[in-house]
């Protein structure tokens, strides 16, 4: 129970008050707090990528430290059984945690609908989830745990701290930046990805704090261990402009190839569906096909880390770059689709490298000289194909940046991930979160903060004192109770209160009206026979975007709430003047807290 102005605070609640005090009061506050976040985030890294390498090499007896999907040897039995009995562990779980609890909510849902509230017990199994499916052998990336983890440990604070809403959705952009920018030792890189796609947007009021975040993860991983995808990138050689159309059209493939994937792991999570397979037997069906492609080639095995490294520079035949780039949008597509849980960003870069690289040596077989830029085109690929299926232009262009320091090379990622981007956009719309967005009903497009219009709806907006009369009520009888510049809207109802229509103030004065006893008039009337828009009406859920457009659609002033359609039962009335106040007073408030005035 909250304190009233007048009970004193408990000597427990006092040190609370004050921390929430400064963090509300000073930006200095938010910054102390963005660099604790930015330490958890880097941790939670560690903690995972750890975790996640000693089941490789429990499960499938690989060397200490050796990556999974570039090990040869592993003993076929290994292979099949690793991700099948991986599946099945994360099936039985996720049927035990999840059968009667909604999908857990991710950091762009959550700052996109839900003012930054994550659940932190659905985060830290999500995470574990996760640590088991890439830990098993299946094809998917840590990097959705990752953020998962940092950011329902931010959101957490943030609720026992009270945070203001967009308060709390920085502090989560900032844990999710901060992991991201430790898993690649890449600060700006997890800055962007804040801003691009967990914040939705970049202001000067959320530089410091992310920055912050991201830079503290970073060294916090650097301190105890190195980074995960540590890469040694070969020479590039020099990029000249004739370089770049053939850059921005490898972007416009790879948003093709983006897309396929995308639509992949849906087709199969829908097969999935329709099948008669029990729910928590399917990611054990996916491994079974993972194991079966790995026992051919370990490539696809995990989120990839490996395999990056060595398709960047080996020599590699068209053919086998083919195939494996077939192999692994495969497995991930499958693991992704079988119920197995994980993300793509890793995944994407690999299949990007591939597909740089097949890109490169088809080109070579009529220009020759393309062959000198075969790591060029890999990193062009890897950065585009990762912008069509996570989106982030900025983000990958980066990361580019800081994997090479390479100014030219970062430019010519720009325009291949801007290729990438509009074919994505144009021919698909989504990128892979907001795609699964969409197929739950979501219409969800980004993480830009839509929760506040969700919240403020007809029922929060409408007034609950409604002038209303019976429907079969005489003229005279409504005149009597309701005279002259009494109201400006009157709302008529049937049996239990029942919506009838609205009943226009002039009408009901009208001069040519037969009252009761007057003969010499038109038959007399009813107020039903006076009412406009029997059937239209506003929902107590209604969000303020869909009451404004009813307005628009039914051309009046004032609308009455029901609370369902079926029993059409009156709960209130709002005015389209009021809506439109409250609307702008919202926008106007929400503004000044991004712009932190």
């Amino acid at each position: 129970m909250l304190n009233s102005p007048e009970t004193p605070a408990t000597p427990a609640e006092t040190p609370q008050r004050g921390l929430r005090a400064f963090l509300r009061s000073r930006e200095i506050g938010i910054v102390v707090l963005a660099c604790l976040v930015g330490v958890m985030a880097g941790l939670v890294v560690v903690a995972m990528s750890g975790a996640t390498q000693w089941l490789h090499e429990v499960i499938f007896a690989i060397g200490r430290g050796e990556h999974l999907s570039v090990s040869q040897g592993i003993e076929p039995w290994r292979a099949v059984a690793g991700p099948v009995l991986g599946g099945l562990v994360i099936g039985v779980s996720t049927w035990f945690f999840f059968r009667r609890r909604s999908a857990p909510i991710d950091p762009i849902e959550a700052n996109a609908l839900h003012g930054g509230r994550m659940s932190m017990r659905d985060s830290i199994v999500l995470a574990l989830q996760t640590i088991g499916s890439s830990g098993s052998g299946a094809s998917v990336g840590l990097e959705a745990g990752y953020t998962q983890a940092a950011s329902g440990f931010a959101s957490h604070l943030g609720r026992r701290l009270r945070l203001r809403r967009a308060d709390m959705r920085l502090i989560v952009g900032c844990a999710a930046g901060g992991a991201i920018g430790a898993a690649f030792n890449a600060p700006l890189t997890g800055a962007f990805y804040a801003f691009e796609l967990i914040l939705g947007s970049y202001s000067i009021a959320v530089f410091v704090p992310v920055m912050a975040a991201t830079f503290m993860a970073t060294v916090t991983h650097d301190l105890i261990s190195p980074a995960l995808l540590a890469m040694e990138v070969p020479p590039i050689g020099a990029i000249t402009i004739a370089d770049l159309p053939l850059v921005v059209l490898l972007g416009a493939a790879c948003g093709l190839v983006g897309i396929v994937v995308m639509r992949g792991a849906a087709f199969i999570e829908a097969g999935f569906r329709r099948s008669r397979i029990p729910n928590y037997l399917r990611p054990a069906f996916g491994g079974l096909v993972v194991g079966g492609l790995a026992l051919w080639n370990p490539y696809v095995f995990s989120a990839g880390h490996g395999a990056i490294n060595f398709f960047l520079g080996a020599p590699i035949g068209l053919g086998l770059l083919a195939l494996v780039l077939v192999a692994k949008a495969v497995a991930s597509s499958v693991s992704i689709g079988a119920g197995f849980r994980g993300g793509l960003f890793f995944a994407s870069l690999l299949l990007g490298v591939l597909a740089g690289r097949l890109f490169a040596g088809l080109l070579a077989l009529a220009f020759p000289d393309v062959a000198a830029h075969q790591t060029l085109f890999a990193l062009v690929g890897m950065s585009a194909l990762a912008v069509s299926v996570v989106g982030g232009p900025m983000t990958m262009a980066l990361l580019a940046l800081e994997m090479t320091g390479d100014l030219k090379l970062t430019l010519a990622v720009m325009g291949a991930a801007g290729a990438a981007s509009l074919v994505t956009r144009r021919l698909f719309g989504f990128s892979f979160a907001t795609w699964r967005f969409h197929l739950r009903g979501e219409s969800i497009r980004g993480a830009y903060d839509v929760g506040w219009i969700r919240d403020l709806t007809a029922g929060s907006m409408m007034r609950l004192e409604v002038p209303k009369i019976d429907a079969d009520a005489s003229i005279a009888e409504a005149r009597l109770k309701y005279p002259p510049g009494s109201t400006n809207y009157l709302v008529a109802v049937g049996k239990d209160d029942a919506y009838a229509g609205m009943v226009p103030p002039g009408a009901l004065y009208d001069p040519e009206l037969a009252l009761d006893g007057e003969a010499d008039r038109p038959a007399p009337v009813t107020i039903r026979d006076l009412l406009h828009n029997p059937d239209r009406m506003l929902l107590a859920g209604m969000s303020v975007r869909d009451t404004l457009k009813a307005f628009d659609e039914a051309e009046s002033e004032a609308l009455p709430v029901v609370a369902d359609r079926d029993s059409r039962r009156l709960v209130g009335i709002l005015s389209e003047a009021h809506a439109i106040k409250r609307y702008s007073e919202e926008v106007s408030r929400r503004n000044r807290e991004l712009t932190g005035e």
